[in-house]
C-alpha cells in the first residue's frame, strides 16, 4: 500500500467543505483511503494546525473540534501518529477547556510518566500531570 502524509488544508477542505472544488478532490482521497487504496499518514502537527484553522477561522466549538476530529482520526485509511494521545489530547482540550497543545504536551508526559515546567498551573489542575516551575531567584 502506498501511504501519503496529508497536509492540514486536505483535511480542513475534507472536513469543511471549503471551497467545493477543493473539497470534492478531498473527498475522493478520502473515499480512496477508505477503500484501503491508499493510507493517509496524519502527523500531531497537522492535527494541532487543523485545531487552530477549526477554532480561529472557522470558530467550531472546542467540544465540536474534538468530535469531528476524533472520528476521522479513527476512519478506515487513516493512519495517525500517536493515535491514542491524539484522542486523549483532543478530549482532555474539549472537556477541561484547555489548548489542544497543552493537552497534548500533557497526555505526552502521562504516557512518559514524566512532569512538565511551564508557568501555567492548568498542567496541575485541569491536565493532572506532575507539574513544576521553571527555577528562578523572584
Amino acid at each position: 500500500m502506498v501511504y501519503l502524509w496529508v497536509d492540514a488544508n486536505v483535511v480542513l477542505r475534507f472536513l469543511t467543505g471549503d471551497p467545493p472544488e477543493m473539497a470534492a478532490q478531498a473527498l475522493e482521497l478520502m473515499s480512496r483511503a477508505e477503500k484501503g487504496e491508499i493510507g493517509l499518514r496524519v502527523s500531531h502537527l497537522v492535527v494541532a494546525e487543523i485545531v487552530w484553522v477549526l477554532s480561529s477561522f472557522y470558530r467550531y466549538a472546542k467540544s465540536q473540534i474534538a468530535e469531528t476530529l476524533i472520528s476521522f482520526l479513527s476512519a478506515d485509511g487513516i493512519y495517525p501518529e500517536n493515535p491514542a494521545l491524539l484522542i486523549q489530547a483532543l478530549q482532555d482540550m474539549a472537556e477541561k477547556n484547555v489548548d489542544f497543545a497543552d493537552a497534548y504536551l500533557a497526555a505526552l508526559a502521562r504516557a512518559q510518566e514524566e512532569s512538565i515546567c511551564s508557568f501555567d498551573n492548568d498542567f496541575e489542575k485541569k491536565l493532572n500531570v506532575g507539574w513544576v516551575t521553571p527555577p528562578g531567584d523572584g
